[in-house]
Order: structure tokens, then sequence, then C-alpha cells
């Protein structure tokens, strides 16, 4: 059955099945080394600051790698990728006494190469593989909230599968399982996959990493303030709440985040089901300004909650899942809007500017985080949340008010 499928629809498999083990890998290593690090002393802020340069290289790679990636092709990069990230496995695979900070933030760097790598190589190639028309344009929002939403959905399940991992076999047995798995995923991919996906006909010079194109600066200007407005409580602030404030152990906590982004990813694959199964590029627009908009006065209903006091234990269990639903909708109508807007040739040097901001994003919302919480505590992370997406509710405005104007260059 598999061999009557046409050239796109097959590479098109093989990306998305490369994201899904790579995504796996990328959740149970992140809980490998929370739950593992836990276990050696270590308190929830040194253990965040371990991921600090997974999202600095993750910021750069977005950069540099959609350069790469015009001029390689999309599978080289991301069988790059692949492979990077079985050399921060094996990193690890070290005796405990030789796991100081600094040694697996390095480890961690890589890590965060790897998968934006991964990432950027995933989401360009499915421009290059969905013919440009306006059925063309439906068809990519479903493969693109496909692609995203399965790959959250699978992180979770990496979370669950780093925490069975590591009591069956322990922290070196686990990581072997994991580098075994890749490395299979890894083989397959060389053999598989074509050699010409993304590579840009015109070689790009380096000058044009940063995008001159109003509405992906807008956009990624918004999905900047998106996903800082996220981590700002979910990253380092929630997690310590949840296990100081309602006495959760370590795995009742790393549970419940996993449900949360397995939820998440579920809902983003719903996404144009539930915003609009529409072909014109303009509608997409108006939704994520709407979208925006309803999860910014979601996050100022619980700040308001938390300053008030206002049965605010429940109302954020409950309100967690309405957020990340409300967020999922926001990013999937994001990730397709960017492959839309993006020059097909050479994609992935529009994509991987956007998802630079994405990871900027991160990085600022990993910060404030650790230090907001640090000092103000929760509420004063939900404040922070609902600024971020006010200013992304701004951006996303303008990029719609102006929608009519040819791809705003």
């Amino acid at each position: 059955m598999l061999s009557q499928l046409s050239q796109p629809i097959k590479q098109y498999l093989i990306i998305t099945g490369n994201y899904w083990a790579f995504t796996l890998t990328d959740g149970a290593l992140r809980m490998l080394v929370v739950l593992y690090f836990h276990q050696l002393g270590y308190g929830a802020l040194a253990i965040a600051m371990l991921f600090l340069f997974y999202e600095i290289f993750g910021v750069i790679t977005n950069l540099v790698g959609g350069w790469f990636g015009a001029i390689l092709g999309l599978n080289k990069t991301m069988n790059i990728g692949l492979f990077i990230q079985i050399v921060a496995l094996l990193m690890l695979c070290v005796p405990t006494e030789w796991l100081s900070i600094v040694y697996v933030m390095v480890a961690q760097a890589l890590s965060g190469i790897a998968k934006d790598l991964n990432k950027m190589s995933a989401k360009s190639a499915i421009k290059s593989l969905v013919p440009q028309s306006e059925e063309g344009e439906s068809t990519l929002y479903k493969w693109i909230a496909l692609l995203t939403g399965s790959k959250n959905a699978l992180k979770g399940v990496g979370f669950f599968l780093g925490g069975l991992l590591l009591t069956l076999f322990g922290f070196t047995g686990a990581l072997l399982c994991l580098i075994t798995l890749l490395s299979a995923v890894w083989i397959l991919s060389l053999i598989k996959l074509k050699g010409d996906i993304g590579k840009a006909k015109n070689k790009p010079k380096f000058t044009q990493l940063f995008s001159k194109s109003k509405a992906i600066n807008l956009l990624s200007l918004a999905r900047m303030c998106l996903f800082a407005a996220r981590d700002v409580w979910f990253v380092v602030a929630l997690p310590i709440y949840l296990a100081a404030e309602l006495n959760w152990n370590h795995w009742w906590v790393s549970g419940f985040l996993a449900l949360w982004v397995i939820g998440y990813g579920i809902i983003q694959t719903q996404a144009p089901r539930i915003t609009v199964n529409n072909k014109l590029l303009s509608v997409a627009m108006g939704e994520a300004q709407k979208w925006v908009i309803i999860l910014c006065i979601f996050t100022v209903f619980l700040a308001l909650s938390a300053v008030f006091d206002w049965h605010f234990k429940v109302i954020l269990l409950i309100g967690l899942g309405v957020f990340g639903a409300i967020f999922a909708i926001n990013s999937s109508l994001h990730s397709y809007l960017i492959v839309s807007f993006a020059d097909k040739d050479g994609v992935s040097l529009d994509v991987g500017f956007y998802y630079m901001a994405n990871a900027s994003g991160r990085l600022l919302g990993t910060v404030l985080s650790g230090g907001i919480f640090q000092l103000y505590g929760l509420t004063a992370c939900l404040i922070a949340s609902a600024i971020l997406l006010f200013l992304a509710a701004i951006a996303t405005g303008y990029l719609a008010a102006h929608k009519n104007t040819p791809q705003y260059k």
C-alpha cells in the first residue's frame, strides 16, 4: 500500500517519522535530566539552569540553520540534527562524577542545536511538498497542524518514557535505549530522504539571514511574545508552585505536565477544524488575532484570581487546561502562517528566522520565570504573561489589519 503513495506523501511520512522519533527522545531526555539530577540533590532552579544553553543555542541554530538548509537541502540539515542528538545522548553516558553542571549544559547545548535543526527542517520541508494553490493552502494548514500537534503530544509521551526508562534501566541504560532508537531512525533517514528538498536555486548570502518581509517580522514578534507568555509561568514557576504549595511529589508534577503537553498537542492537530478550514490566508490571519485576544483575556482572569485569592488553586488547575487549549490553537495558526508566508525558494531562511524568534521567546520566558517567581511569586508571573500576550495581540492585530497588502514586502 505504501508503494502506491505519491512521492511527496512518502517524503512527508519520512519527515514526520523523523520528527516524531526525535521529539520522543527529546522529551524523554528532558525528563531524565530533571528526575536524575533531582535525585542527585539539585534544586529546581539549578535544574532549570541546566537547560539555559539548550534555549540559547536554539536561538542561534534557527537563524544560521535556515541558511544552511537553503544551501545544503533540508534532508541534510534534518539528518545532521538527528546525528547531533545521538552525540548529545552519548555525552551523558559517563560516570556520575563527570556530570558537572557545565558538562551537562554543553550536552544540552548540542541537544538544543539538534532539536531546532530538526524542527526547522521538518516545518520548512512541508512547504516544498505542498503545491501552491488555494486548495494547497488548506492542505498546508492541515499538514502543519498535524505535524506540530503530533510532535507536542509525543513530547508528553516522551516525559512518561523518560521516567519509565529511568525506573527500569537507570540513567545510563535509559540513554542507551534512546540512542538505539534514534540511530535506527537516522540510518533509515539517510537512505530514504531525498537530497533536494528545500534547496534554494540561487544560493543565499549570509546577509539574507534576517527577514525583509514585514509580515514575517510581525509574525515573529507575535510568536516571541506568545511563547515568552507561556514559559514565564509554565517552565519554572508552575512546577515549583505545584510541589511547594500543593505538596505534590515529583512524579505527580511531571505526570500532570506530561498530560498537559499531550492534550495541548491533540488540540493542535484539530486547529483547522476548530478555527476555519478555509483556503484564504486572510481568514487565518483574522483567526490568529481573535484567538490571541481570547488567550490574553483568559490570562488576565487567571491573574486576577491569584491577586484576590479567589479559589485560585482550583481555578489554576482547571485554567491550565483552558490556557493550553487556546494556546495550542494560537500556536497552530502561527505555524501555518509562517510556512505560508515563506518564500518557496529557500523557505528555510524565513522559517529559521521565525523559529529564532520562537526560541528567543522560550529563552526570555525561562529566565523571567525563574527570576520573577523567586522574587514575587506565581501571581507576578501570570501578570507578566498577560502583558506579553497583550503585546502579541498588538503585533497580530497589525498583521491582520494590513492583510490586503501582498506579502507585506
